[in-house]
């Protein structure tokens, strides 16, 4: 999201966010507060893309499997995250972090 910000304010989308991120309760809210090893971070919003909207569809499916109410529990977190860092409270999204939006909320979705 921040990337697709870049155009208003990035600092302040990923600053959103991770704000919304570092609030999540229960099992997800543990995961959410390690960070991850061997991230890759991708020189475009492309290749930020091809990673994490797969790994979204990935987390989904696992975790409908394993514990169906954590997986409401993490589509709910990434849904506020999105919405905090787009800003969504305070008026519309732009265009492009509406965009980004349902792109991320697909990737949750098809699994």
């Amino acid at each position: 999201m921040s990337a697709a910000g870049a155009a208003g304010s990035a600092h302040k989308v990923a600053t959103e966010g991770s704000i919304a991120l570092t609030s999540a309760t229960g099992v997800v809210g543990h995961v959410l507060t390690k960070a991850p090893k061997g991230v890759k971070y991708g020189k475009s919003v492309a290749e930020l893309a091809d990673q994490v909207l797969p790994a979204l569809t990935a987390s989904m499916s696992l975790l409908k499997r394993q514990d169906p109410a954590e997986a409401d529990n993490f589509r709910s977190t990434v849904i506020v995250a999105l919405e905090a860092a787009a800003g969504t409270h305070r008026g519309r999204p732009s265009p492009i972090l509406a965009e980004m939006t349902r792109k991320i909320t697909g990737a949750l979705d098809a699994a």
